[in-house]
């Protein structure tokens, strides 16, 4: 069968081992035979966003991001929540983002994967974020799969069966040629 659909993968995550790079490299091992995922892994080189600096040439690490995106049917955001929000280096690249036109439209989605009664402070951000660049969320595909150290394995990926069946069917709604039921910002 061949690949209809290619999905980004973003972490907000900068630690080494976090689980959020985990969700998403199971993603990765998981996603049905149409989705090829690619796992974006600039976010360290991001400069601190500036508007002075918001045009063309962009500066590398920016232009690589916008075309990471361009590139991509559909976005998957895994993002820890930092002090009731977003951390301040995953804001940074959504910053990067408002000023361009990749993300418009295109389906996105995020699994969230603090304990319950946690997370919503990054939720919420990243909802109101993703309004002002245009992104059209599936809400459908919008998990939260709480996920403790004990689904780790050594090798890095989460070894339950529940979670990663869960995340193999968030990846399949976000292939959808529609998107799922999304829904604009």
């Amino acid at each position: 069968m061949p690949v209809s659909s290619v999905i980004l993968l973003l972490s907000g995550s900068l630690r080494a081992g976090s689980s959020n790079e985990s969700v998403l490299r199971t993603a990765q091992a998981v996603a049905p035979a149409q989705v090829r995922t690619v796992l974006y892994d600039g976010l360290a080189a991001l400069p601190h966003f500036n508007p002075d600096d918001d045009h063309d040439p962009l500066p590398t690490p920016v232009a690589e991001l916008r075309a990471a995106i361009a590139e991509a049917a559909a976005l998957l955001i895994c993002t820890p929540e930092y002090a009731g929000t977003l951390p301040g280096s995953f804001k940074n690249l959504l910053d990067w983002t408002v000023g361009g036109t990749e993300i418009c439209d295109k389906p996105v989605a995020w699994v969230n994967v603090a304990a319950p009664g946690r997370g919503q402070g990054a939720q919420a951000t990243l909802r109101t974020v993703l309004g002002y660049t245009g992104a059209d969320i599936v809400e459908s595909a919008c998990m939260r799969i709480p996920v403790d150290r004990q689904m780790v394995g050594a090798d890095g990926f989460i070894t339950d069966d529940g979670v990663r069946a869960q995340l193999g069917k968030v990846l399949g709604m976000l292939a959808e040629p529609d998107g799922g039921d999304s829904e604009t910002g």
